[in-house]
């Protein structure tokens, strides 16, 4: 049997993505299985410290890394994740087309951010030969950005197949929470990308 989940302009909810018993389970949902991805982050990012100076004769964190690329992809990455707090504001306020612009805003910015990444990963292989196979350091980079770029491509992917599922329907109570789920999921993508920015890149340069 069918449910109807749309949304009555004159009696919306204060936040449609927890006004069901649905939309809160998905909320918790989510933040459980983000502990689990905070872990796994973690072990990543001390598998990276523990192995960050073994080069094997190659290039050396301070000879890779540039401040430019990383700086652009870093405001790439925050700006997006403000463009989906605007998203979500609109969401909250009944206004699907708004929330829709600022979704596909958000997904064009975090577009911009996998090409500069891809861009680095193809820098760093053909000017400097450093690759997942070059040593212990080029593995444990490449597993921890790349594990992040994964990450990014997911994310991609769930808000375009969102926008484009829900282009005819509109915003109800059934679609909201997956909005706001996603939101909370690209802010995690953002908080990582700040520890790699900070650890990786800015530490690399000063170790």
């Amino acid at each position: 049997m069918s449910h109807d989940h749309s949304i009555d302009p004159k009696n919306m909810p204060k936040d449609p993505s927890k006004a069901t018993t649905e939309g809160k389970h998905k909320f918790m949902g989510l933040w459980v299985f983000l502990g689990g991805e905070t872990v796994l982050f973690a072990c990543l990012f001390g598998t990276y410290l523990a192995l960050k100076d073994s080069a094997a004769g190659g290039p050396t964190t301070q000879e890779l890394y540039g401040l430019g690329l990383v700086f652009l992809m870093t405001i790439l990455l925050l700006t997006s994740s403000l463009t989906s707090v605007y998203a979500i504001y609109h969401m909250k306020n009944n206004d699907f087309k708004k929330m829709q612009l600022w979704m596909g805003i958000t997904a064009l910015l975090g577009i911009a951010f996998l090409a500069c990444e891809v861009y680095e990963f193809a820098h760093y292989i053909h000017d400097y030969g450093f690759t997942f196979r070059s040593s212990a350091f080029g593995s444990a980079f490449y597993t921890l950005v790349g594990f992040h770029g994964g990450h990014v491509v997911f994310g991609l992917s769930w808000i375009i197949a969102l926008m484009v599922r829900n282009a005819k329907r509109g915003l109800d109570l059934y679609n909201a929470p997956k909005y706001n789920t996603f939101a909370l999921y690209w802010h995690f993508i953002d908080v990582v990308w700040v520890f790699i920015f900070t650890v990786v890149y800015l530490m690399g340069m000063v170790s």
